[in-house]
């Protein structure tokens, strides 16, 4: 086609539009302003609300989806445009793995730490990236931890309470006020030696062996923030061990409590649970699959 054709079918094409002998390509319209663009505000797709929304069209029965949404946490009845996931559940998907990395990176608020009431120590872990690359300098204390720890802390503790940010901050802040009280007021009523409560910064769970060998606790006790998942970056475990030691303490002599949150265990009700595996663990002199 010769370019007088090709203009004359352009001008034509214009005519239609009402841009009749402007011979230029038509200008995009302004963006709209987020008061044109909607009248509400674009919903927070990370909330409870947006997850438990069927997105399956004209499904046959959608109580039944919408009673499966109240009962799990999982990602169902999101629904689908042709093969592919609709574009509010990609968003969402984005938007939840958004969540689940600024909960792995992001640090406590400011004082958090000094107004929790425990000492705070340090493993070899200088910085975030390193603590994510190296799992290894997580599980020793620094050597001015090693010192604080000797100098400031209760030794021979029969219970060894420990606190870590893991990989979680959000776990620690949301969940300390439901679990700390009650499991603290449990020991206590057991009439039990409780040690310095202590917070490790970038703990991994091997650093309870070399804290619990140092102070010869008798049953130490972790708390550290879980990996976060898609959609919950609020989840605790408990890790409990007897009599710990760095060279001979195997991840099977452990006990977990995972999923310590609103939504999955109640911290309340793990609180209970731990005072009760404590006394178990004293009862029996030993934890997991430690021998006799």
């Amino acid at each position: 086609m010769n370019p007088s054709a090709i203009e004359t079918i352009v001008r034509s094409v214009l005519a239609e539009l009402g841009q009749q002998g402007s011979g230029e390509a038509p200008q995009p319209a302004p963006p709209l302003t987020p008061a044109a663009a909607a009248d509400e505000p674009l919903p927070d797709l990370t909330l409870p609300t947006a997850r438990r929304q069927v997105g399956v069209v004209g499904a046959q029965r959608p109580e039944v989806l919408e009673d499966l949404l109240k009962n799990t946490p999982a990602r169902i009845a999101v629904g689908r445009a042709g093969p592919r996931p609709r574009t509010e559940a990609s968003i969402r998907f984005l938007a939840d793995h958004s969540r689940s990395k600024d909960t792995v990176l992001k640090d406590f608020p400011d004082n958090w730490v000094k107004n929790s009431g425990f000492l705070e120590l340090r493993t070899e872990i200088v910085e975030k990236d390193q603590y994510l690359t190296r799992p290894d300098l997580g599980r020793r204390l620094c050597m001015d931890s090693i010192a604080k720890l000797g100098a400031e802390c209760v030794n021979q503790p029969q219970v060894q309470l420990i606190l870590s940010d893991g990989l979680s901050t959000d776990a620690v802040v949301v969940n300390f006020d439901e679990i700390i009280p009650p499991l603290l007021k449990g020991i206590e009523r057991q009439g039990l030696k409780l040690g310095t409560p202590l917070f490790v910064k970038h703990g991994r769970v091997k650093v309870e062996d070399q804290i619990g060998e140092l102070l010869d606790a008798k049953v130490v006790i972790l708390l550290i923030g879980e990996r976060p998942g898609l959609g919950q970056s609020e989840s605790l475990s408990c890790y409990m061990v007897y009599s710990p030691r760095v060279a001979s303490t195997v991840e099977s002599d452990r006990i977990c409590i995972s999923n310590i949150h609103a939504g999955g265990t109640p911290p309340v009700e793990a609180a209970a649970v731990i005072v009760e595996m404590v006394q178990k663990f004293l009862r029996e002199g030993r934890s997991g699959g430690q021998a006799k």
